[in-house]
């Protein structure tokens, strides 16, 4: 279908069609906020450090962080997180633990009683000629199963506290990450309200190539155009950027994020993984956008660390283990995440390891931060 690309020069003002203020570029060092929303996020308690968690992408593996969070609760020491940021998988855990253990089952349903059937159709004329290879209407449906007005009533009312829920896409005519305040389009409370939810999740989670990029509308003056939005994670594979600071901790000298906790869940193993790979082309391309991608989470990690660091935030850092040997067959293989989920779960009963150190810049933190001028470090997550 022929779409209507928003003007270069008028996109970046644009807000979704009867929306204002819902979302900011992910990549902005002073991102535009509202008076309401630095309101609201000082509704914080200032007596107690924040708690944040920031969940990857990784596709069938989020079944590892949605165990461990589920563990974690079952524990009965996991914290009320004042913010939560999701990137694709990452996206369609955060807003049930942003919601708190009362949504844990659900979580687990999620990630542990559906398959492949469930969230995509192969698309054959799409091989040829279409825009995506597989047709994913399945995990649309599946997002309106769980996401109706009850569940962004329960997310609006949350926010109201000043807790944050931030959901990221990437922009595709823009090249650059979106982050969307989930809180505030849930406050709308309409139709409209619940559909941009749902076209929000939908398209963190939607794979450029593999599944057709959601059509967002904006306007723009009194004319109607259309974004193309596509998986959070070709542009971060998780995130927690100055921007979100400045959100969570409101502008006022009272309010600092230092002493806050900040959990990161990387749903996927961040160790080299030797495989004997094929030399057809199909053998390459595929280990290399593997390979790729886990770099670019490392990347993303070891931005997120020198940022909390810098910032007197406590690092906590979980992944696939090493020792997790099972094989999955082929994407959301059921099996497979079935076994992943039962072992974040058991990770999360037991306490998990969280790493509080990366390689590298374990002995070297102070070093780093006393030579990098505040400018800089302010935009390292860009």
């Amino acid at each position: 279908m022929p779409r209507n690309a928003p003007p270069e020069m008028a996109a970046v003002r644009a807000d979704p069609a009867g929306f204002r203020d819902v979302r900011y570029w992910g990549d902005e060092p002073a991102p535009r906020l509202t008076e309401a929303s630095l309101q609201q996020a000082s509704a914080l308690p200032a007596s107690r450090p924040l708690n944040f968690l920031a969940i990857s992408g990784g596709s069938e593996n989020g079944a590892f962080g949605s165990g461990l969070l589920v563990g974690w609760g079952e524990a009965g020491n996991r914290p009320s997180f004042d913010m939560v940021t999701g990137v694709s998988s990452g996206a369609l855990i955060a807003p049930f633990v942003f919601l708190g253990r009362e949504r844990d089952e659900q979580l687990r349903e999620i990630f542990t009683t559906y398959e492949r059937k469930d969230i995509f159709t192969v698309n054959i004329p799409g091989l040829l000629q279409g825009s995506a290879v597989a047709d994913n209407s399945p995990l649309s449906r599946l997002i309106e199963k769980y996401v109706d007005r009850e569940f962004l009533r329960d997310v609006a009312r949350e926010s109201s506290k000043g807790r944050v829920l931030l959901i990221g896409t990437t922009n595709l005519d823009a090249q650059r990450p979106v982050l969307w305040d989930m809180g505030r389009i849930a406050a709308a409370d309409t139709a409209e309200a619940i559909s941009l939810f749902r076209q929000v999740l939908l398209a963190s989670a939607t794979v450029p190539g593999a599944f057709a990029p959601v059509r967002i509308k904006v306007r723009i003056g009194d004319r109607d155009y259309d974004e193309l939005h596509v998986d959070g994670g070709v542009t971060r594979q998780v995130f927690i950027g100055p921007s979100v600071l400045r959100l969570v901790s409101g502008r006022g000298p009272r309010r600092t994020v230092n002493g806050a906790h900040l959990y990161v869940i990387r749903n996927a193993r961040i160790d080299p993984q030797w495989d004997s790979v094929g030399a057809d082309v199909l053998s390459v391309t595929q280990r290399s956008l593997s390979t790729l991608i886990k770099n670019q989470g490392i990347g993303d990690i070891y931005r997120i660390y020198s940022v909390a660091r810098f910032n007197g935030i406590d690092f906590n850092l979980a992944s696939i283990p090493p020792d997790f040997q099972v094989k999955s067959d082929g994407p959301f293989d059921r099996a497979y995440m079935t076994a992943l989920f039962l072992r974040g779960q058991e990770m999360g009963q037991r306490g998990y390891p969280w790493v509080k150190n990366l390689p590298g810049l374990q002995s070297t933190d102070h070093d780093i931060t006393a030579q990098l001028p505040a400018r800089n470090m302010a935009t390292a997550l860009r």
